[in-house]
């Protein structure tokens, strides 16, 4: 009896509970799996799952079902994966109840995720892409890339498929974007994505100015050290090369001629004088 009514209280809490909220900040570093619980209280294990390259099945990572830590070694995932392409996804359960899915983001370009730096120019972003990829090498131009792209904050869901570098033009000036890369085999995505990246988009102006700052700050740089240069190791030759010629005129080191001396009266070394023979008194 006392059984019946536990189950009369309990059964319809638990049905009635909500699921947890999804785990956010999925990311894998060197093989070690992480997240960031969301902010509720409550008894709430986390389970991770891994995909292999080009499958749609789901499976368990080994000791890392239902716990309450936040982070999982997800290594022996790589064992038996092709070209190391092996998703991963992390969902949270409390009472039975589970929540949606998370997928990881890679933080360092592993051979299956591709590594990018991002640029922004005015109005558009650059995702600099080669098309030297281990995944090109095995499936030619059946491999490709896919970038998804959007407003920083919000589900990047908008996204471009090419073989190489892809420009995203038509974008709001002075509004951050972010932008994320994942392979793309056939019309699959295999492996992790990188994880996202995000820059302010510049205005018109403004990219300009970003160019001749650094321009002109290494014109300084440049004469500031060339300058201490030869202040320090070449000043004798500076010098000499400042140094204005000096040079004497020819027609001064020729004999001046008789008829062009100048005529100086020059005294008599012999004087006169009376010779005084007697002196009388006066």
């Amino acid at each position: 009896m006392l059984f019946c009514v536990l189950c009369i209280l309990i059964v319809p809490q638990v049905l009635s509970e909500a699921p947890p909220a999804p785990p956010h900040n999925v990311r894998v570093h060197d093989w070690l799996l992480t997240w960031t619980p969301a902010a509720e209280d409550g008894d709430v294990t986390y389970t991770s799952q891994y995909s292999s390259f080009n499958s749609l099945k789901w499976t368990n990572v080994l000791h890392c079902v239902r716990t309450s830590l936040n982070s999982c070694n997800v290594h022996s995932t790589k064992a038996g994966s092709m070209h190391d392409c092996v998703k991963l996804r992390v969902q949270a359960e409390r009472h039975g109840r589970t929540s949606t899915s998370v997928e990881a983001c890679s933080e360092q370009g592993l051979l299956c995720t591709p590594g990018f730096n991002l640029t922004a120019r005015s109005g558009s972003l650059i995702v600099p892409l080669t098309e030297e990829n281990s995944l090109a090498q095995n499936y030619a131009h059946n491999s490709k890339y896919r970038v998804y792209y959007g407003k920083e904050g919000e589900p990047l869901q908008d996204y471009k498929d090419d073989v190489a570098s892809v420009t995203i033009n038509e974008l709001q000036e002075g509004q951050r974007y972010c932008a994320k890369v994942q392979y793309l085999y056939y019309k699959h995505t295999v492996g992790m994505p990188s994880c996202a990246q995000c820059m302010l988009i510049p205005h018109s102006g403004s990219s300009h100015a970003e160019i001749i700052v650094p321009v002109l700050f290494l014109f300084v740089l440049f004469a500031f050290v060339m300058m201490a240069y030869l202040y320090i190791f070449q000043s004798g030759r500076v010098k000499r090369f400042l140094r204005p010629p000096c040079r004497i005129r020819e027609d001064l080191l020729e004999p001046i001629p008789e008829d062009r001396l100048p005529i100086h009266s020059s005294p008599s070394s012999e004087e006169h004088f009376d010779v005084i023979t007697s002196m009388t008194p006066v």
